[in-house]
């Protein structure tokens, strides 16, 4: 009995570290597009998982082909779909996702794999001076966004003071101290500190402040966002046939501010279809991507759809329980 606690808890602390320590997601790629895989570990399930990875639990689930309402083996591998959501491979924030390349795999190959990640990006994470690979390398193709897992943010800044002053921060400083002013010894001790907090204060509002987030919301107040153009294009080959005027709730979402994605969660309609959403308060538009059901959840009786926060923001509206839009697909 003993033993078997013992193999229960291994089980689950490796499956926590496995996600606490960057450098341990790799990437996979199957007909659906990036994933990890994520061993269940004991007293787990959809819910668990889903918040861990920002995914939602029914969209999981079908991911997986499984039912949410049966549980899980411990031991379990569920595929983890790396979405918009998600998966960002745009900024260097978050917990870093890693691929494995092959044999004779040049990172034009490692682009191609994961979603065509620019070339440039996967120098400057990963610091290659050339692209000469050697099969077996470990390259860092994204970032996972997540709120339950320590985000690493602005990886590609913070890595290069780590290698020159990895164990301890202090040393780094007191050597720019000597070179300086060498004589003084006990003004040594109080300046890291400062030199320290200056720089951090500085760069934290530079990445902290959105310089595109009024151009953005200025944008999508007329009704622009980045799946409008895929809007645009479904209608061609699928014309209108619904136009209807629902009762809608809110879900947040950590992505879409920079890029102007919204999304929805809407039951009877095909994940990756883009729905047209209009305040009838306003007039207002934005244009969502259906990431899949919301059925079977009791905070969803009485609601039809749930759009993500940052497209209720573009709308203009306040209310956080419910409200009316109207919807066109």
């Amino acid at each position: 009995m003993k033993n078997l606690f013992f193999v229960l808890f291994i089980s689950f602390a490796i499956t926590k570290v496995s996600i606490a320590q960057p450098g341990q997601l790799i990437v996979k790629s199957g007909e659906r597009g990036l994933y990890l895989e994520h061993p269940v570990a004991a007293k787990e399930g959809f819910f668990a998982m889903a918040r861990l990875y920002n995914v939602h639990p029914k969209f999981l689930a079908a991911y997986n082909d499984l039912d949410i309402n049966k549980g899980l083996n411990i031991g379990q591998v569920i595929h983890i779909p790396l979405t918009d959501t998600n998966f960002s491979q745009t900024t260097s924030k978050g917990v870093p996702v890693y691929y494995k390349t092959g044999e004779s795999e040049g990172l034009m190959k490692v682009s191609n794999a994961n979603n065509k990640v620019k070339l440039q990006s996967i120098r400057q994470w990963n610091k290659l001076a050339n692209d000469n690979i050697t099969a077996g390398t470990k390259l860092i193709v994204g970032f996972l966004i997540t709120s339950e897992a320590p985000v690493v943010s602005a990886a590609i800044k913070e890595e290069k003071p780590a290698v020159k002053t990895e164990p301890v921060t202090e040393k780094a400083t007191v050597k720019t101290e000597e070179i300086i002013n060498k004589p003084v010894i006990k003004e040594e001790v109080k300046k890291p500190e400062q030199a320290e907090e200056k720089p951090l204060v500085k760069e934290e509002p530079k990445k902290v402040q959105p310089v595109f987030t009024k151009q953005e919301v200025t944008t999508n107040m007329t009704g622009q966002g980045y799946f409008k153009s895929f809007f645009d294009q479904q209608v061609k080959v699928h014309p209108l046939s619904k136009t209807e005027t629902v009762t809608s709730g809110i879900f947040k979402t950590t992505n879409g501010l920079q890029d102007a994605k919204y999304y929805l969660l809407m039951d009877g309609v095909s994940s990756g279809t883009i729905v047209r959403i209009i305040n009838p308060d306003n007039n207002k538009t934005v244009y969502a991507k259906v990431l899949g059901e919301m059925s079977g959840i009791r905070q969803n009786q009485g609601l039809n759809i749930r759009i993500s926060n940052l497209a209720a923001t573009t709308l203009g509206i306040n209310e956080m329980d419910r409200f009316i839009v109207k919807i066109n697909y």
